[in-house]
């Protein structure tokens, strides 16, 4: 369902007019938080060629990295649907959670008890000042849906994952879900 008002834990959808923007193009993003500073979000569906354990040597688990957003690329981020196991989270709604205590979260992951469904890493985040996601908004830059996956968002595949929510809108937006990605080189 598209909605005109910015809620965390919607997901903001690029919309196809966005091309040449390595970040964005074809971009789903959580809004993991929105109020009147700002609003700071995670790109769900931009796996990069790292694992946590490429990262951090001391996690066995092979869980892939994404890439968060273009903001402080350089620190690790992680939402998860397991505050019972992780101590200090921060709910974002629908049973989703942002951090956390992560010497718990080391220690579970080489445990086995956490997995691909319950955590999913990234590399850097996505963020707006004040105002900013809205004038985005009134630009056309992004479509704004309710996450009807909730919690189970974490364990989503994402190389199909905007076309499927372009697919999902429907209407004027079916003849982009197979467009090429760049149509300049079609």
């Amino acid at each position: 369902m598209i909605s005109e008002t910015l809620i965390k834990g919607q997901l903001l959808i690029s919309e196809p007019s966005i091309i040449g923007d390595l970040s964005f193009n074809r971009s789903v993003i959580l809004l993991a938080d929105h109020n009147k500073e700002g609003s700071v979000g995670f790109i769900m569906n931009k796996p990069l060629k790292y694992t946590i354990n490429d990262l951090i040597p001391e996690i066995t688990s092979k869980f892939k990295i994404y890439n968060g957003g273009p903001v402080e690329q350089d620190n690790l981020y992680f939402i998860h649907n397991v505050p019972d196991l992780i101590p200090n989270s921060i709910e974002i709604s629908n049973g989703i959670y942002w951090g956390g205590d992560f010497e718990s979260t080391k220690d579970l992951l080489n445990t086995g008890q956490i997995d691909k469904d319950n955590i999913r890493f990234f590399l850097g985040y996505t963020g707006w000042d004040m105002n900013q996601l809205e004038t985005e908004m009134s630009a056309n830059s992004w479509i704004i849906t309710t996450n009807n996956y909730k919690n189970k968002i974490i364990g989503k595949a994402a190389a199909h994952f905007w076309k499927e929510q372009i697919i999902e809108l429907g209407g004027d937006y079916l003849i982009w879900s197979n467009a090429p990605e760049n149509p300049y080189l079609n």
